[in-house]
């Protein structure tokens, strides 16, 4: 006998943050929430003093700031890390800097401790993200 597949038993591939066929616009909008999203609560956790949640958090609210301004230039959003860095890389070295600064501290975040110093640096380079993409956090 051969195996049944249900409905929703086979799993398609999408884009993480942002499925196929969905309108330009839906993509934005959400970039942008969930940019905010971020923010906030890396700004209630540095309050808090947890700052790898803070880094953590920012460093979230920085790339989809990051994707939102690739999207805004091209009309596309990367679907990974790899094609996040490659295309700001090669078309936005600014925003690649900031990425490419900040990368390491997220990584490490995971097993080291990050200090409210190094959480608010992250947040400054949010807010350049904000400027660049004309977002109010």
């Amino acid at each position: 006998m051969g195996s049944v597949l249900l409905p929703g038993m086979i799993k398609k591939e999408t884009k993480p943050e942002i499925k196929e066929g969905m309108k330009k616009d839906q993509k934005e909008v959400i970039l942008e929430k969930t940019a905010k999203e971020y923010f906030a609560s890396a700004e209630d956790e540095l309050l808090k003093g947890r700052h790898n949640s803070a880094v953590v958090l920012f460093f979230k609210s920085l790339i989809a700031l990051c994707d939102l301004y690739v999207f805004q230039n091209t009309g596309d959003t990367p679907s990974s890390h790899t094609g996040r860095f490659s295309i700001t890389r090669e078309k936005y070295p600014d925003v690649y800097d900031l990425l490419d600064k900040d990368f390491p501290f997220y990584q490490n975040s995971y097993v080291q401790i990050m200090s409210k110093d190094l959480a608010e640096a992250i947040k400054d380079d949010v807010k350049i993200m904000a400027e660049k993409t004309k977002i109010d956090l």
